[in-house]
């Protein structure tokens, strides 16, 4: 990817869908769709005029309700049509899907022990892998980025913990460095752009939300 001169640099704003009862009872959702609540659309229609201020060109949303939901506020305020892609789901939680943590751990003991280590060897069933999560939405963002244009903005609307991870991916960080990243909150963003030559990308913004805004998250897969 070539570098452009300053102000051409390409920009993609990675956004966090807003809040839905499982957020707020701190259930794991990962690709159970489960739509906003009525903070969630509060939420998302606060967001929207920031987001749309930046003046995107192209927005993408994951294929789940929450995210696609979250985009149609962006979309209302600038005309540009939302494309949906199931690349940007969240990670799968598998037969964890619907748990609290307590009911994670009450049910699957061995799994939630390696959870907490992190390690991805003893996943629950059904679950996706970090890699398999980085192997659907790195080339996804890569190529939402090359199809913008020298100085454009893209916004992508997507979850949490499968942001963060491809996140780190982009700018080549190891995924160790999670740790000193905050867990994004519901409809904040984080912006991710070239730098001004040689290409590489860097983080521009990290969580930013409205202000006096209430964006406390519920669940780290959601």
């Amino acid at each position: 990817m070539s570098g452009f001169p300053s102000g051409d640099t390409r920009k993609l704003v990675l956004v966090r869908h807003g809040r839905t009862d499982w957020n707020l009872a701190k259930r794991a959702q990962g690709h159970t769709d489960i739509p906003l609540d009525e903070v969630g659309h509060a939420q998302a229609q606060a967001m929207a005029p920031f987001v749309a201020a930046l003046r995107p060109s192209r927005i993408w949303s994951s294929d789940l309700v929450r995210a696609s939901q979250t985009a149609a506020y962006v979309a209302a305020l600038t005309g540009v049509t939302v494309e949906v892609d199931a690349r940007l789901r969240e990670y799968s939680v598998g037969e964890r899907s619907g748990l609290t943590r307590v009911e994670f751990q009450e049910r699957f003991p061995r799994e939630y022990a390696a959870w907490l280590a992190e390690d991805e060897t003893c996943l629950v069933p059904g679950a996706e892998s970090t890699a398999d999560v980085l192997a659907r939405m790195v080339p996804a963002l890569r190529s939402f980025l090359a199809a913008l244009g020298p100085g454009e903005v893209g916004v992508v609307v997507t979850h949490g913990a499968c942001l963060r991870a491809a996140m780190l991916e982009l700018i080549g960080l190891p995924l160790s460095a999670d740790a000193a990243f905050a867990t994004m909150g519901n409809c904040t963003w984080s912006t991710v752009q070239e730098a001004e030559f040689g290409g590489r990308l860097r983080v521009a913004a990290y969580n930013e939300g409205v202000p006096a805004h209430d964006f406390a998250s519920g669940d780290e897969v959601g």
